[in-house]
């Protein structure tokens, strides 16, 4: 089945079956062939099959992962010295907030203690890498705390607080009342899907606080941007990579009841192995007072 493996992943990679063919230089009715016998073999569909493009389902999400693994794993075999080289494969998931900042100190680190441990760095919202993690798919996960208790499977270790704040077009007052700022720009909406979204949603209904909502959305920066555009305001969070341009955006104090967020690592207890308790303690030492 390691042919089937290949062909899996180039597809995954290249987007259609025409496109991995080319890939791998076989017909395009040689991949359908391919893809067909491993969902033969394993008992389920695989693709999503819109059009001319094939995208990975669920349950192929999870083979693909697999199937990098054991194809990586044969291609060492005809290698001795390069496969008594090669280490474990850790699955983590971190939001977008981290990677760039607490992330990539601790993978530095971590890859001087492990240099043959291979990471695969999986993006993603706080509630899906959650799940993920719960369903095992995940070694781990840096995510925002949820305002429920996790699974009794599940271990949190605490890494950092951030505090969220208005951002508000340079020409606002900054004497106006965040309040007033809300009620009468353009809002854009921390995604309510995330569950920092959520924080934002229930500090603004515990203030009694209707914005004039114009947009919804998960990324930052892009909020950011925004703003800094002139086009309205949003509530995010202070994170430690946040861009803001001081001659553009004014950063407004919500008060002492704002909402403040917690980000920490999730993980399966018991179980962590040797290389995932070091990349927790790594994910400790890279934090920033």
């Amino acid at each position: 089945m390691i042919p089937e493996l290949r062909t899996l992943i180039a597809v995954a990679r290249n987007g259609t079956f025409a496109a991995a063919g080319q890939r791998l230089g076989l017909t395009q009715s040689a991949v359908s062939g391919h893809i067909r016998r491993l969902e033969d073999a394993l008992g389920f569909l695989l693709f999503e099959r819109t059009g001319r493009s094939a995208r990975l389902n669920a349950a192929g999400v999870r083979v693909l992962e697999r199937a990098e693994d054991l194809v990586a794993a044969f291609d060492a075999l005809a290698d001795p010295a390069r496969h008594e080289e090669t280490g474990r494969h850790l699955r983590i998931g971190a939001i977008a907030s981290v990677q760039t900042t607490l992330v990539a100190r601790a993978l530095v680190s971590f890859r001087a203690q492990f240099p043959a441990c291979r990471i695969h760095l999986v993006p993603g919202v706080s509630l899906q890498l959650l799940d993920r993690v719960d369903a095992g798919e995940l070694e781990l996960a840096i995510v925002i705390r949820p305002a429920f208790d996790l699974p009794s499977n599940l271990a949190w270790v605490p890494l950092v607080t951030e505090d969220y704040a208005l951002l508000a077009p340079r020409m606002v007052d900054e004497d106006q009342d965040w309040r007033t700022i809300v009620a009468t720009w353009p809002f854009i909406r921390y995604d309510r899907s995330s569950f920092g979204g959520r924080q934002v949603d229930r500090f603004l209904r515990r203030e009694g606080v209707f914005p004039q909502e114009w947009l919804e959305a998960d990324e930052i920066q892009a909020m950011v941007a925004l703003v800094e555009s002139g086009i309205g305001c949003a509530i995010v969070p202070i994170t430690e990579g946040l861009e803001l341009s001081p001659n553009r955006v004014r950063r407004i104090l919500l008060g002492p009841d704002a909402p403040r967020r917690e980000i920490g690592v999730v993980h399966q207890t018991p179980g962590s192995t040797t290389e995932v308790d070091a990349l927790i303690g790594r994910l400790v030492d890279a934090r920033r007072d």
